[in-house]
């Protein structure tokens, strides 16, 4: 009896071991990082909230009667960053993901918004009209500090976004011909170093492109455009080549976040003022719908 126990004994603890071995590696692939921020107006007006990848444990970060806007994560998760006119006009601002304690980080009579902080987490880019320009790139020290302007010029600017690595800044800038008086004038991917040098434009198709975001492995770029009239989700090298429809859909898609593994994009998704989070995976086009309530759930960012 005994010659018969031990070796089901040890097949089962071999067994046992390959399982936890297996999730111990699942979790390692993904874990930390298996939330979600976003925008929500469920509750009356447009707060930020969290939820883990399954659009589940549902967490409202933000609580008051102004509007808060384009969240994105802090390097260690402990905070999201956002902007607000809680104060009287456009500021930004970082929450507490835990406390859910409200911290103003700029104060200025212009308006600041989208804010990013940077892969170190030590700076954080954002736009502003403090120079009367236009709305041009600024970046600042975590803390509000050492505000300085990466572009300045009279031409729309929006979305920025850091590389990977650190060195590089993605955004959109509309151009137009001398003629153009329009708002929604042509808006193109632009990248430059994280100081504000080497200016290069990475699109040029019709219609307006903005909200670009890198892959994490920095070889890939997704980001939303117009396509006939119709917000689709589409992916590029990060030179800029290869540009390719993802979602080519019947209702609006837009703001693209990755996924740490570079696998799946979160974005937003909706029509005739309806809009929820989904994700699809980058190569199967399989998608997943995360959230699921009337008025707007928008701007989603992984955290990574």
């Amino acid at each position: 009896m005994n010659l018969m126990r031990k070796p089901l004994y040890l097949l089962f603890l071999v067994t046992f071991l390959s399982c936890n071995q297996k999730n111990k590696k699942q979790a390692e692939k993904y874990s930390p990082y298996q939330e979600i921020a976003f925008v929500s107006d469920r509750d009356g007006n447009s707060e930020i909230y969290m939820m883990d990848v399954n659009g589940d444990s549902l967490k409202r970060l933000t609580n008051n009667e102004s509007l808060d806007f384009s969240p994105d994560w802090g390097k260690d998760g402990a905070s999201v960053y956002f902007y607000s006119k809680r104060d009287g006009n456009e500021e930004i601002y970082s929450v507490n993901t835990k406390s859910t304690e409200v911290t103003r980080i700029t104060d200025h009579p212009a308006k600041d918004v989208l804010p990013t902080p940077s892969p170190d987490g030590k700076l954080i880019v954002f736009m502003s009209d403090r120079d009367s320009l236009s709305r041009n790139v600024y970046v600042m020290d975590k803390d509000g500090s050492n505000i300085r302007s990466l572009t300045k010029n009279k031409m729309y600017e929006e979305s920025p976004s850091w590389s990977p690595n650190g060195k590089n800044i993605l955004f959109t800038r509309q151009l137009r011909d001398s003629t153009d008086n329009t708002h929604a004038a042509n808006g193109e991917i632009h990248i430059m170093n994280a100081d504000g040098s080497n200016v290069r434009r990475l699109t040029n198709k019709k219609g307006y492109d903005s909200g670009a975001k890198f892959s994490p492995d920095g070889k890939k770029i997704a980001f939303y455009g117009l396509n006939d009239r119709q917000w689709d989700l589409y992916i590029m090298d990060a030179d800029g080549s290869n540009l390719v429809n993802l979602t080519n859909d019947s209702i609006e898609c837009y703001s693209p976040d990755w996924s740490p593994d570079g696998e799946w994009l979160v974005y937003t998704a909706g029509s005739k003022g309806n809009y929820n989070i989904w994700k699809i995976n980058i190569l199967t086009k399989e998608r997943i719908q995360l959230t699921d309530t009337d008025g707007r759930n928008e701007g989603p960012v992984w955290r990574n």
